[in-house]
C-alpha cells in the first residue's frame, strides 16, 4: 500500500490507487468502485464489504504508515482504477491542461460533480489523476465524475466527433465576457495560472473567454476559474 500512495508508476502498473478514511470507503463502496483491499486498525469497528474485498487488521502505527494522510484515520484502502470510456454523450466538459498540482486538479473534479459536468478532460502534463492528494482534494467526486485523459489532437477530433463547441480561457484582447457566452452545451478549457493555455490548444478553440474582474487582480487560482466557469456553464 505505501507504494500505492507514494508512486505514481507504481499505481499504473497495478491499475490501483489508494484512501483513507471509512466515510471515502463508504461512497467509493456507493458509487461501485472495485475495492480491492481495506487495512483496518485492531481494535476498530469495521463495515460489510464485499467477499471479493482482501481485509486485514494491523497496529495503529503500520495504518498510519501506509496511509497517503498524516495521522490518516483509517481504514486505508485500495481501489481499482476504472477504464476510460470515450462512448458516452458529453453535453458540457471542462478541459484542463498542464496543471502540476493535484489540490487544483481534485478541487476542479469536486467542482465539476457539484455543477453537473459531464467530463472533465485532462490535456498535457497534468498532476496525476490518483494522487493521494488529487483524491483527497476531491473529496469523494473521483468515484463518481467521469474523468478523462487526451492529446490536443484527440481533444479536437473528440469535441468536433461530439458536435460541441469548444473555448479557451484567456488573457487577451478578443476573448468575449463569459457572461455573455452561450456555454450550457460546450467544453471549455483552462490552463495553468502561470502560462495558462498553449498555444497549440488556443489554435483548436472557436473562441476565446474571459472571466471580467477587478483590473488590479491579475488572475484566479484555475481551481476557481475553473469552479466559476463551470457556474455558467450550468446556468
Amino acid at each position: 500500500m505505501r507504494s500505492t500512495a507514494s508512486s505514481a508508476e507504481f499505481r499504473s502498473e497495478c491499475r490501483q490507487f489508494i484512501c483513507d478514511g471509512e466515510k471515502t470507503l463508504r461512497e467509493a463502496l456507493e458509487y461501485g468502485a472495485e475495492i480491492k483491499q481495506v487495512l483496518w486498525r485492531e481494535g476498530a469497528d469495521t463495515i460489510e464489504l464485499p467477499e471479493s474485498v482482501e481485509q486485514y487488521c494491523a497496529p495503529a502505527e503500520l495504518v498510519e504508515y501506509a496511509s497517503p494522510l498524516k495521522s490518516g484515520p483509517g481504514p486505508v484502502f485500495t481501489v481499482a482504477i476504472p477504464e476510460q470510456s470515450d462512448a458516452e454523450r458529453v453535453m458540457r466538459a471542462i478541459v484542463i491542461e498542464n496543471l502540476q498540482d493535484p489540490g487544483n486538479v481534485g478541487t476542479i473534479i469536486r467542482s465539476a460533480n457539484a455543477f453537473d459536468i459531464d467530463a472533465v478532460i485532462m490535456v498535457g502534463a497534468c498532476a496525476d489523476l490518483y494522487n493521494p492528494k488529487t483524491v483527497r482534494a476531491s473529496m469523494g467526486a473521483i468515484f463518481r465524475q467521469r474523468v478523462m485523459r487526451m492529446s490536443i489532437e484527440e481533444l479536437d477530433e473528440f469535441t468536433r466527433g461530439q458536435c460541441l463547441p469548444l473555448f479557451g480561457a484567456a488573457l487577451s484582447d478578443k476573448a468575449a465576457d463569459i457572461r455573455n457566452a452561450e456555454l450550457h452545451r460546450s467544453a471549455v478549457a483552462i490552463g495553468s495560472e502561470g502560462r495558462g493555455l498553449s498555444r497549440e490548444l488556443l489554435d483548436i478553440c472557436g473562441g476565446e473567454l474571459i472571466i471580467p474582474m477587478n483590473p488590479h487582480s491579475e488572475s484566479l487560482n484555475a481551481a476557481i476559474a475553473a469552479s466559476v466557469i463551470m457556474w455558467e456553464m450550468s446556468r
